[in-house]
């Protein structure tokens, strides 16, 4: 991961998936190679309440600016009264606007994704009505096509970290693809979207 992180170390913004058992040197390695890059990390469900509390100091001294659905989303309840060290983002915890109340409560930033919400007009609402809530904005993907990245693109506007890299992750991609400079995309094509 170090060697990874060399490589990318130019780039603004590096995620990592936790997850592994030797998490914490994994991000260290990171840290080391990367040490300008702002770093979230994903929990992708896999932390307990007890775990979360022991790793988070130290992520939080590492940099990390962020944790990604650090617990089960079906124990999301055990964050209540917790003071996280680093924003916590509610990533499988947070569908639609049903139940961002809630979701309010526990974590500082929601990830929106259009496959989650079921479309461009219900994410919309939701970044809007999170924001009202004070919550922070993460915008991410599953793995899709340019096709799927193209309409996150308005979702991403604004936000205050954006995961979009769905395409870079496909052995091919769609014609009239997004076009991804170091790690910046350019707006979509209108052959792709319209």
């Amino acid at each position: 991961m170090g060697e990874q992180a060399a490589i990318n170390a130019r780039r603004p913004l590096l995620k990592l998936k936790l997850g592994g058992g030797d998490d914490l040197t994994r991000v260290e390695a990171v840290r080391a190679h990367a040490p300008k890059a702002r770093l979230i990390v994903d929990g992708n469900e896999g932390m307990r309440l007890d775990e979360l509390k022991r790793v988070a100091p130290e992520l939080k001294r590492l940099g990390v600016v962020l944790i990604e659905q650090p617990l089960p989303a079906a124990e999301d309840e055990a964050l209540a009264g917790y003071d996280c060290p680093v924003a916590l983002c509610a990533d499988e915890s947070v569908h639609d606007r049903t139940g961002l109340a809630r979701v309010a409560r526990l974590y500082a930033c929601v990830n929106i994704k259009l496959d989650k919400t079921g479309g461009l007009t219900e994410a919309l609402e939701l970044k809007r009505e999170a924001k009202a809530l004070g919550l922070g904005i993460m915008v991410g993907c599953m793995v899709a096509t340019s096709l799927s990245m193209a309409p996150a693109m308005v979702i991403a506007q604004g936000a205050d970290f954006v995961d979009l890299d769905g395409p870079l992750l496909l052995a091919r991609d769609r014609q009239y693809g997004l076009e991804v400079t170091g790690s910046i995309l350019a707006p979509p094509d209108p052959r792709l979207w319209g």
